[in-house]
């Protein structure tokens, strides 16, 4: 099985940004069982370069699931995001640019959801005693971090989730977060290899 994580820069600091790296790390030290293949890919902080990259991304590599993470500056929480917005992309990016349409996909659905119950995953993960706060949400923010999620998910038949975490250390290390990442993806596999009929 293949699963990648891309990570994206949405706060724009650059110790935020390591933390975000350091947490995957720990990740990859931590794994997720011989069955699984990880790989990781950085998405630059760019509308064009995000619609350009996430669909050959997809196409080349065919995952069986992909999981965005990014950091997000008011997030307390380990913040699941249920679905990805096409609409409201005003701001512009890391080169001054916004889309003319403010959408992702022109005629595209205004939202799509995940193919993954994340509020299912939330309470697995809770259940689990990691001791790391998990909630979901609905918006993730209509900045690079939505509009990658967007993205992906019109681009991957919503075989795709996507995790905010807080800022370094309030209040969580990047151990912890490696943990609750290990944790979330592996909920999220068996929800996927459940609703594909693949689940041993």
């Amino acid at each position: 099985m293949t699963f990648h994580i891309f990570y994206v820069k949405c706060y724009e600091n650059n110790r935020h940004q390591i933390f975000v790296i350091e947490a995957i790390e720990e990740l990859k030290r931590l794994g997720l069982g011989n069955s699984v293949d990880l790989h990781v890919q950085e998405i630059p902080v760019e509308y064009r370069a995000v619609k350009d990259l996430l669909p050959s991304l997809w196409k080349q590599h065919q995952p069986h699931l992909v999981v965005h993470v990014g950091v997000s500056g008011i997030a307390t929480t380990v913040t699941l995001e249920q679905l990805g917005n096409n609409l409201g992309y005003m701001r512009p990016d890391n080169v001054g640019y916004s889309p003319e349409c403010g959408c992702c996909v022109v005629g595209g659905p205004e939202t799509i959801h995940s193919v993954l119950d994340m509020e299912v995953v939330r309470q697995r993960v809770k259940e689990s005693g990691l001791g790391v706060a998990v909630s979901t949400s609905q918006d993730a923010g209509r900045y690079l971090c939505d509009y990658s999620y967007y993205t992906s998910l019109y681009a991957g038949q919503r075989r795709c989730g996507f995790v905010h975490v807080p800022p370094l250390e309030e209040p969580y290390s990047s151990k912890e977060l490696g943990l609750a990442l290990q944790a979330v993806v592996t909920e999220m596999l068996g929800l996927l290899a459940k609703a594909e009929g693949t689940e041993k």
